[in-house]
């Protein structure tokens, strides 16, 4: 099952809105087939590992991280098709929470007379597709939140230059961290600051670019600015306020921008909490929110960020830097947004903490 699980992570972030899924077939003590879902969600890992397998799929025990699909979709269901194979053991992580599945797989492995064992690495399955699950049970993608700041919390001087606070070393991690998000979002004060591409450009994972996303409220992004320009290329989609106008609206959609409308939240912003909803109907199982600080604190004053990854350089820029989060309105300790580190990691000259929150 542990082979299953880092099969299936080479799917994150170009499966959706399928879940990464890893597929082992043993039979008497040896591997003879390996599957992981696809780019673009098929085929299943099942599909791939019977393949891999053929004849020597029969008799053989299936480790699989998802329960196996039992709808009909572009391809059969991959319940039928280890049982079509002559598979007679079947292993499971995690029950599959969508509805057209949610044990009915595993049932029909069970009346054709298969052994089935459930619960097995079903933690670490559960982490692994963490956005898939919260896609189907929260009706949002899971949010990791990268900030990357001074050592007190600083991410541009006085003037709004930030780049570049972290090393080469971290800025590879970040684009690593695109490839394995379905999109990467940042408000419109970074995109007209920085100039972003928002690609992965990692040799040999130029492919894996996640969907762009610009939280633009009023409409500011420039219709030269390479996330525009490269629409067409590497989809880019402008979150904005109901009501914005028609033409600019048409002007983006020719260039190839999908846009999304949300309600104006309390300070005129778009809602984040309907954003994640809109993208979670698109299909979007895990986004990526690179800044910047007013970004960050609609997300976190909302509760919607799941995950942080804080890159921390060693400089010091003083009171008068730009905070890594706008104002909260937090007044008491007990209110403010609560995280867990579960890894620190030195990445070069910089240091990578990584949390979850407290639920």
């Amino acid at each position: 099952m542990r082979l299953g699980l880092a099969l299936a992570r080479r799917g994150l972030g170009a499966v959706w809105p399928n879940p990464a899924v890893g597929c082992v077939l043993v039979r008497q003590g040896v591997v003879v087939g390996r599957g992981w879902t696809q780019p673009g969600g098929r085929p299943h890992a099942e599909t791939e590992a019977l393949a891999r397998a053929g004849a020597a799929a029969r008799g053989a025990t299936a480790y699989v991280t998802l329960e196996p699909c039992f709808h009909t979709g572009e391809t059969p269901p991959c319940a039928e098709a280890l049982l079509d194979a002559g598979v007679s053991r079947c292993v499971v992580a995690l029950e599959d929470p969508d509805p057209r599945v949610s044990g009915r797989g595993l049932a029909r492995l069970r009346d054709a007379g298969l052994e089935v064992i459930e619960g097995v690495c079903a933690e670490a399955a559960r982490a692994l597709n963490a956005g898939f699950f919260s896609r189907v049970e929260r009706h949002r993608p899971l949010v990791t939140l990268k900030m990357a700041t001074t050592l007190d919390g600083r991410i541009a001087t006085r003037a709004g230059r930030g780049q570049w606070i972290t090393g080469a070393d971290a800025r590879r991690r970040v684009h690593l961290m695109r490839a394995q998000n379905d999109a990467v979002m940042v408000g419109i004060g970074t995109a007209l600051a920085d100039n972003p591409r928002l690609t992965c450009r990692l040799p040999g994972l130029e492919e894996r670019s996640p969907v762009r996303i610009v939280a633009d409220g009023r409409l500011q992004l420039p219709l030269t600015s390479p996330l525009v320009a490269g629409a067409r290329d590497v989809p880019t989609w402008i979150v904005t306020r109901t009501g914005a106008e028609p033409r600019r609206l048409d002007a983006f959609r020719e260039c190839g921008v999908e846009v999304i409308e949300a309600r104006p939240d309390d300070g005129g912003r778009p809602s984040m909490a309907q954003a994640m909803t809109a993208l979670a109907k698109r299909g979007v199982t895990r986004l990526l929110v690179e800044g910047g600080g007013v970004l960050a604190a609609s997300l976190l004053g909302a509760g919607l960020v799941d995950r942080l990854e804080w890159f921390r350089a060693p400089l010091v820029l003083g009171g008068d830097g730009v905070p890594s989060a706008a104002a909260l309105g937090v007044t008491d300790i007990e209110a403010a947004p609560r995280f867990r580190r579960v890894d620190v990691t030195p990445v070069g000259d910089d240091i990578l903490e990584s949390y979850v929150v407290l639920s």
